[in-house]
């Protein structure tokens, strides 16, 4: 499959293709003409990476996870790495709560028309939930 296919398929950009071979994400062959050539399995593949993008893996986490998701064998070296990405997520959700939570008191303080916005410079911070 020629890039623009895969791109379509897909549904990204083919700038996103090329930045995924530069990141060794995504293989793709060369042709006579330079023209890169991708095997059908390759739309799959692009769906995966965009879906560790999503779960917030940073492409060096990603190319570890793929040669354990094609061989089908998990590497037993991979689960530190998985785990301390998943406390990095962890933390970041924690810190969206707090923002959600301040955010709540703006709300709550934006339709009382008597509030004192002053409160917030004066309300804690709220702490992440576990």
């Amino acid at each position: 499959m020629r890039i623009g296919e895969v791109a379509e398929k897909a549904g990204v950009s083919v700038r996103a293709l090329r930045y995924y071979e530069e990141q060794r994400l995504l293989p793709a062959e060369r042709g006579p003409g330079g023209q890169r050539h991708y095997p059908e399995t390759a739309v799959a593949r692009v769906e995966l990476i965009q879906q560790l993008y999503a779960a917030g893996l940073p492409s060096r986490v990603i190319r570890e996870v793929l040669p354990c998701v094609d061989s089908g064998e998990p590497d037993p070296a991979l689960l530190g790495l998985l785990v301390d990405e998943r406390e990095r997520v962890e933390g970041r959700i924690d810190d969206l709560l707090a923002v959600r939570d301040r955010l709540d008191l703006v709300i709550a303080l934006t339709r009382d028309p008597e509030a004192d916005c002053s409160r917030l410079e004066r309300a804690p911070t709220p702490r992440p939930r576990r």
